[in-house]
């Protein structure tokens, strides 16, 4: 799969599991309307794509994988995050550093196959686009430490 794919499957992940908050409908509606409603183009400010658009196949399955897997896997990453991210609650963290911190946690633990370097390194490239100027470093922290825990473990 190529690197452009897997970094749109991220961020479509990113944009459904931050969708997520406060949200009362089900997982399964929640993605059919944001495959229905929200595509987006690759400029920062997510201007939707003609809507004749069609999205790769390759895309939707690597994203709906990573938000079924977080979702999936929700309280144990959540464990994880609290016990790497000392001194923060994760009520207290902002939405979107939480969403992208999730779905990296599940890529490093779950997803062994894509090196940790690339996981970290894709979770800091789009904490630029969408994040505040202090979220690459925060993320780059707490990820680091779940990749050494995944190292040592394995």
């Amino acid at each position: 799969m190529a690197l452009g794919t897997r970094r749109n499957g991220r961020e479509y992940a990113l944009k459904i599991l931050y969708s997520l908050y406060d949200q009362e409908d089900p997982l399964d509606v929640v993605m059919s309307d944001f495959w229905k409603n929200f595509r987006f183009s690759a400029d920062v400010l997510g201007e939707p794509e003609d809507e004749n658009t069609p999205l790769e196949p390759e895309v939707i399955n690597f994203t709906e994988q990573l938000v079924l897997g977080v979702y999936d896997n929700l309280e144990q990453i959540d464990k994880i995050l609290l016990s790497t991210s000392k001194n923060w609650a994760l009520d207290r963290m902002p939405r979107l550093d939480l969403s992208l911190m999730r779905l990296a946690c599940y890529e490093l633990m779950w997803m062994p196959q894509t090196p940790a370097g690339v996981v970290i390194n894709e979770a800091i490239e789009i904490a630029k686009r969408y994040g505040t100027k202090d979220t690459p470093a925060f993320l780059n922290g707490v990820l680091d430490k779940i990749a050494k825990q995944v190292k040592s473990e394995s």
